[in-house]
């Protein structure tokens, strides 16, 4: 299985990955390891497929996959969730919760703060990203922005998503700085960096420590599933969570009292 690792320097209670398209059992188009429910795959394949996730990258716990409806909803995972949230982003305080964003072009952001005590997964396409889910993402983890740092995982590259003059008015309208992150494309439209996107209003937010954001979903065929290259495509997941606290071993302790 070919897992990607944040390059950053988060607290060791901090583990953090983004699946690729390899390693799973999965047929078609959604070869092979995909992990969605809701794209038409065989549910037995998935379950397989995540299974063999939570295995092999010693994930603690089930995480909680969210309804993603493209919005800014933030859901505080610590609380005993039941079903799927309609959210966009996750949070979790405590140890061994695990938050998770699907991805196949959207742009995965995983955040946490310097001293390992807050989480957080966001799905970030143009809309969620344009209607501020990032910043309602940092808000939720009430931790000051300058203590956080965030990595970004694969995404549709700057040179492949296309747009139209409508999504370029949305985000200049908010911060003219957006302007930056788009570049005319020879059909007439918007070529947008997506990561460009999401480290600008990161950084407007306070949040400086920004790594990742490098890696192309659509070009990168072998690798990543891509909605925009093949409309019906598996989907990628971005997991972090904080490493439960080890239980003491009960014999080992009742030698250490001695």
């Amino acid at each position: 299985m070919d897992l990607l690792r944040p390059d950053w320097d988060a607290p060791a209670a901090v583990q953090a990955l983004s699946t690729t398209r390899l390693g799973g059992l999965s047929a078609g188009p959604y070869q092979s390891l995909n992990l969605a429910q809701h794209v038409g795959d065989d549910e037995a394949a998935v379950r397989a497929n995540r299974a063999r996730l939570y295995r092999q990258a010693g994930v603690p716990a089930e995480p909680v996959w969210l309804n993603q409806v493209h919005g800014r909803a933030v859901s505080l995972i610590d609380a005993g969730v039941v079903g799927r949230p309609d959210a966009d982003a996750a949070v979790a305080f405590q140890h061994g919760s695990v938050c998770a964003v699907m991805t196949a072009d959207c742009l995965p952001v995983l955040l946490c703060d310097r001293a390992g005590s807050v989480v957080a997964a966001a799905h970030a396409g143009w809309r969620g990203l344009a209607a501020g889910v990032i910043d309602a993402t940092v808000a939720r983890m009430q931790r000051p922005a300058q203590q956080l740092m965030a990595w970004l995982g694969p995404s549709i590259g700057r040179d492949a998503f296309e747009v139209g003059d409508e999504v370029r008015a949305a985000f200049c309208a908010a911060a003219a700085d957006s302007a930056q992150a788009f570049r005319p494309s020879p059909n007439g439209r918007w070529l947008a960096d997506l990561p460009l996107l999401a480290r600008q209003r990161l950084e407007a937010l306070g949040v400086s420590h920004v790594s990742g954001g490098d890696r192309c979903t659509f070009t990168e065929e072998e690798t990543f599933f891509s909605y925009r290259r093949d409309r019906v495509t598996g989907r990628m997941a971005s997991l972090i969570w904080l490493q439960p606290h080890p239980v003491p071993d009960r014999a080992s302790s009742r030698e250490s009292r001695a």
